[in-house]
Order: structure tokens, then sequence, then C-alpha cells
């Protein structure tokens, strides 16, 4: 098969399109055909070297959490699928070598979900990541239909998936962004505000009674600040910051999740959650996808088309 993979912590420009065995299938997994390979920061940085502490690492690294495609072959003892069914997955392992930038990826069953049938696979490969985290994020916050949630870089790709998520929750939401994206947050339902100097003072502008619960999705050392504007201080949510914890905040790192992929599908075949594909490359071109994400100027997601 066809796979992007790296053979040493670097840039994108380590990069190659290589020619590797299909991987095998075991007990509880599926074979995938990948259609589309979701690109998010995790995969560049993980290259660099920056979870070399975590994760266990077998050259050559196929990279790539996110995946959409089409059941090709299931495993021993393997009865949630069948061959032909289409599905979206974050399938994430507990090693780094066979990734989702590939035309075949083996997925434990626990890590997909049966893709949302009103969303083509590059919009299906753009959510799982992101989307599981703004799910898990809002969840870990213990948010109630009702209350306020500030959601700190609203507009970003795991923000505007928050956004969406929380107002179907029945929350109302304040998201921090940039002026240029004030009308986007408006359009998904947010009540937007300009982040930097002086964000609390706006916040309470909005909310003087303070908000329920705070997620930080940009990790710029805004902690503190959200402590203070929440009626209770642990009821603020990190993705970003590693001193989240030590600050009295949770710090969450995203897990797969079949029973939160499925809620998110369901959301997004009621139309309650949209996904904008803002660049859909070829796989060849995945080290273009990684210098655009790098660059974080895009609004919307970045995929690979297999």
């Amino acid at each position: 098969m066809k796979a992007i993979a790296y053979s040493a912590y670097g840039t994108s420009d380590l990069l190659e399109l290589i020619d590797a065995p299909a991987p095998k299938v075991g007990p509880g997994e599926v074979l995938v055909r990948v259609k589309a390979a979701g690109v998010n920061p995790v995969d560049w940085k993980l290259a660099a070297g920056y979870g070399d502490p975590l994760f266990e690492v077998r050259y050559p690294v196929i990279p790539g959490w996110d995946v959409a495609g089409v059941v090709e072959a299931v495993g021993p003892d393997t009865f949630e699928y069948a061959v032909g069914d289409e599905v979206f997955g974050y399938v994430r392992k507990e090693w780094l070598e066979l990734g989702t930038y590939a035309e075949l990826v083996a997925a434990p069953v626990r890590t997909l979900a049966r893709k949302p049938r009103g969303l083509t696979f590059e919009q299906a490969a753009g959510v799982p990541l992101a989307g599981l985290t703004a799910h898990q994020s809002l969840t870990r916050a213990g948010v109630r239909s009702g209350e306020t949630v500030l959601i700190h870089s609203a507009a970003g790709g795991t923000g505007s998936f928050g956004v969406q998520i929380a107002v179907a929750l029945g929350l109302r939401v304040i998201g921090t962004a940039g002026e240029h994206n004030h009308a986007y947050l408006r359009s998904l339902g947010a009540e937007p505000v300009l982040y930097g100097e002086g964000l609390a003072d706006r916040v309470r502008a909005l909310a003087p009674e303070g908000v329920d619960a705070a997620l930080d999705f940009f990790g710029d050392g805004v902690i503190a600040t959200l402590q203070s504007l929440v009626k209770e201080r642990h009821r603020v949510v990190s993705i970003a910051d590693p001193q989240a914890a030590a600050q009295g905040a949770h710090q969450l790192w995203v897990r797969p999740d079949t029973a939160d992929l499925t809620f998110l599908a369901e959301l997004a075949d009621r139309g309650a959650l949209t996904v904008n594909v803002e660049h859909a490359l070829p796989l060849a071109e995945a080290s273009k996808a990684w210098e655009l994400s790098a660059a974080g100027r895009t609004r919307g997601k970045i995929v690979l088309t297999v």
C-alpha cells in the first residue's frame, strides 16, 4: 500500500511517500480502506519529537490519527462491523507507527463509529480528534443545559466544534476570537469577545455574575484569567497548557470513544454540527498540509484524500 512516513524526528521535509506492507488485522480490529485522513497539529508536533516522553516510536512512522473510510476486512471475533461499512474514527494507538496517512489502516473497534450519513468522507475525517476533544472538554467541565460556558479560541478547529456542541446541549456560549472571526462565531451561535488584554472585563460585561465553565483551547497562559471568571474555580479545562493541573484546572488529553463519536455523528446528521474543510490535498502532498497546519491561519479543517 501507499503511505506517508518519516524515519527520524524532524519537520515536514522528512515526509516520504512509501510502499508499505498492508497492516495485519487482529481480534477486535477492522481493516479500513482510507478515503480521507484528518490533519491535526499533533501530527507534526509528534514528528518533531514533542511526544517522545509519552510514546514508543517504531520507524518508519506513518502519522495520523483521524480517518474516514470503508471497512475492507474484519479481524477474528470482530462482530461490530461488516465489510463495506462506512466508518470514521480517532485511531490513536499506544505507540507511533501505523497511522492513518495510508491507503489502509488497522483500527481497533473502540476507536471507530459509523460515519455520519450527512457528511462526505473528507468532512468526516475532520471530526474525530477535534470533535472528541471539544465534547470531552465540555463533559469534564460538568456542563448542564442552561449554563454559560466561555470558550477560549472559539473560532479554531476544536473551538468551533466546542461552540456547536455546547449550543446543541442548550448552553449559552461566549467565545474569544479576533475581530475578523466574530461574525463566524455568531453564525455558530456564540457571543464573541476579543481576546487579549482586558478579556476579563469584556466577559464580565456579558456575564456580570460569572460563567459556569471555561475551556482553554489555546494555551497562552490564560488559566488564571479563566479561573477568575468561573463561579467555581475547578470548572476550567485546558487542552493546551501543560501547567493547567498545577494551577488547579483540568488538563485533558482526548481519548478514543465510540459512544462519543456516535454522539458527534448524530449531531452532524441532524444538522447541528457542520464541518468546514478548508484544504483537501492528495496524500502525496502531506508536507504541504503540515506547512498549512503549522502556519496557524486555517479556520477550517485540513484533510488528505486517499
